[in-house]
């Protein structure tokens, strides 16, 4: 194993023992105190549907139907961000490429503002959210795609560039949607979803990114061997068999579904498709078989500890995650890039 590498399986095993504790812990802390007996206890009763005296409904309501969901949800949108930061960087060859550059996630937050601010959707119902933000993520792909395809074909520098450009023309549009915006507390709500928050998770809105996430990590990890084919150039991918423009689409779809799903219950939250893979690839290298096996349980862990520090920072209140994510995502991804041995690809 080169220095400084993890081995795959203890790492495994310490991220698969630490995101049950992570959920847990994310179940019990909050400005409301409650002694760890008592969580174990209504998260039993939860599981396994025991009863609960009158006197505890409010401690267990707490306990199961608003912290609990909110940790999952926290795991499912750290692990989808970070198992689509993976394959965006792959697919542009690029170190700073992740669903934000590439005008995803702001693609996405304009379906899911119309939907919150406008009530556009409003038939679909539960699904109205993410069906607006996956469709709005889909269109803005197929725009990047479009306009940085040429003649000669696509190259990550123009998808990179030209993400760039649509990204920072998706959050225009959706600023100006805010600020259009007749009802003050909508307005309010959207600027909160904007910045990334998860304070509106429910167990309804957890099936939903779930399904989206766990099938778009399947369908990546079952590309892993592409994948490391299209992370060293067209012309090498070829050489291998693998058909770079085609692989390039169904990530395309793959990210767009996935972006969409978690943007939609989460908004846009920052920082996680970038650094994880970042630190993910210098423990365990560029294989990306491996690094799909471990980027998401530390995109999971991570966003779950965020969002715990989210609620406790200025309790009773509550920060965006977003902001948080910024927070300690800039100076973790500072103090790698100044290691001398970290390049992109781990090589």
């Amino acid at each position: 194993m080169p220095p400084g590498r993890v081995s795959l399986t203890f790492l495994l095993v310490v991220l698969c023992t630490a995101l049950p504790l992570s959920l847990v812990c994310g179940a019990g802390l909050g400005a409301s105190g409650l002694s760890w007996g008592e969580v174990l206890r209504y998260l039993w009763a939860g599981v396994t549907g025991g009863p609960i005296s009158p006197d505890q409904v409010s401690a267990y309501t707490i306990v199961w139907e608003l912290r609990l969901p909110r940790a999952v949800l926290a795991a499912v949108v750290g692990a989808g961000l970070s198992a689509i930061g993976v394959a965006v960087q792959a697919m542009v060859r690029n170190a700073l490429a992740d669903p934000f550059v590439l005008g995803i996630s702001s693609g996405a937050a304009v379906g899911a503002n119309a939907v919150l601010i406008f009530g556009a959707f409003a038939a679909l119902g539960l699904w109205a959210l993410s069906a607006a933000a996956f469709l709005s993520a889909l269109l803005a792909m197929t725009l990047v795609y479009t306009i940085a395809r040429t003649p000669r074909g696509l190259t990550p520098l123009r998808l990179v560039l030209t993400g760039t450009a649509m990204y920072y023309g998706f959050s225009a549009v959706t600023t100006f949607m805010v600020f259009a915006a007749e009802r003050g507390e909508a307005a309010r709500s959207a600027m909160m979803w904007m910045l990334g928050s998860l304070s509106g998770a429910d167990w309804a809105s957890v099936p939903i990114a779930a399904g989206a996430v766990l099938g778009g990590i399947a369908h990546l990890a079952w590309s892993g061997r592409r994948l490391n084919a299209l992370a060293m150039g067209d012309e090498t991918a070829a050489a291998l068999g693998v058909d770079a423009g085609r692989l390039r689409k169904e990530l395309f779809l793959v990210s767009a579904a996935v972006t969409g799903s978690v943007v939609a219950v989460s908004g846009a939250i920052g920082f996680v498709g970038l650094m994880v893979p970042h630190a993910v690839r210098m423990l365990v290298g560029a294989d990306h078989g491996r690094l799909l096996a471990v980027a998401p349980l530390a995109g999971a862990v991570l966003l779950i500890w965020v969002d715990i520090l989210s609620r406790l920072v200025l309790a009773p209140a509550e920060l965006p995650v977003g902001v948080l994510t910024a927070v300690v995502g800039v100076p973790c991804f500072v103090l790698l890039m100044r290691r001398r041995t970290y390049s992109f690809g781990g090589m």
